[in-house]
């Protein structure tokens, strides 16, 4: 559709971007009612928010819009996911300026419904507002299906850490885009267009998992939040890290050792869990360390020692990738 959004109106834009979404058998009230109804058959919700502000989450000169549309549901999604739940539904806060055009609005709304389509959730509702900038807010839904959820708080002494999913491409990614590079694709694209495991977080509780995260804020960061919640320490073995042959490239040609990247990097959004020790892990999940009694030492070490290279995210703070 030609046009701005605000040539088109409020209501025009809900329309065509409403029109463009499927749905799936959890949603008995979807878009265009007061409120969406989404079925709930554990009786219990698990919900996430998350918001993406043009600037400082994604530039318009390195992503699409579909790009966006697709970062935004599978960071929320996998949040869902981390917590051993099955995404259902999401729900999308859009402010834009009024001189947006129309395709771009409707090419975010294809990324989160395809997104959407991958966890298995669809888009049910949400609003619309005229802004200075580019923000989208979403909030995700899923059901537990009768399991309990795996909060950060229960990694015991003598359990194993593992990980399933990309580590450190987003960050690879941000480091050649910043230089001005298009290539190499896979791990640009990773960045614009990360790749939740999402299957693996209920597989993950159905295994035993006893704490989980996605890793959003960077691998040490977020253990840390399971170490700090659980009041142990974790011990990161960074020989168990595989470093693909291309991120080792990108890190010779930017001065950056891709460790760096792998510990610290974030926006991933692989899946870190805690396993007790005689759990027998598929194939998909990789052991990089173990969890051990708290101690003077910081929460999280690698390799026994602390890891004194500034790096993972920081909403308020900055970024070192």
């Amino acid at each position: 559709m030609k046009g701005t959004v605000g040539e088109l109106g409020e209501f025009g834009l809900i329309r065509e971007l409403t029109s463009r979404l499927t749905t799936t058998p959890a949603v008995r009230v979807g878009p265009g009612d007061d409120a969406a109804v989404v079925a709930a058959p554990d009786r219990r919700v698990v919900a996430s928010t998350d918001i993406l502000l043009e600037g400082r989450h994604f530039r318009r000169d390195w992503s699409t819009a579909y790009d966006v549309g697709r970062k935004a549901a599978a960071q929320n999604l996998a949040d869902i996911a981390a917590m051993g739940a099955v995404p259902t539904a999401l729900l999308l806060g859009l402010v834009v300026p009024g001189e947006l055009p129309v395709t771009w609005a409707s090419e975010l709304m294809d990324g989160l419904r395809d997104e959407c389509q991958v966890a298995g959730a669809s888009v049910v509702g949400g609003d619309v507002v005229r802004g200075d900038t580019i923000m989208v807010s979403i909030t995700a839904l899923g059901d537990l299906r009768n399991n309990e959820p795996v909060t950060r708080g229960g990694a015991q002494p003598g359990d194993l850490v593992a990980v399933t999913g990309w580590l450190g491409w987003s960050a690879a990614g941000y480091a050649v885009l910043s230089r001005g590079f298009r290539s190499p694709r896979a791990f640009v694209e990773a960045h614009r267009r990360p790749e939740p495991p999402y299957h693996a977080g209920p597989a993950a509780a159905g295994l035993g998992a006893t704490a989980m995260c996605d890793v959003s804020d960077g691998l040490i960061a977020d253990l840390g939040h399971i170490a700090e919640a659980s009041k142990v320490r974790i011990d990161i073995r960074s020989g168990a890290i595989d470093i693909p042959s291309q991120m080792n490239d990108i890190g010779q040609a930017v001065g950056v050792d891709p460790m760096q990247w792998v510990l610290t990097g974030g926006e991933d959004h692989a899946i870190v869990a805690t396993f007790p020790p005689d759990v027998k892990l598929p194939a998909r999940w990789k052991v990089i360390g173990e969890v051990l009694n708290p101690s003077a030492l910081p929460q999280v070490t690698v390799d026994g020692a602390p890891w004194t290279k500034k790096g993972g995210w920081d909403h308020f703070g900055d970024i070192e990738s």
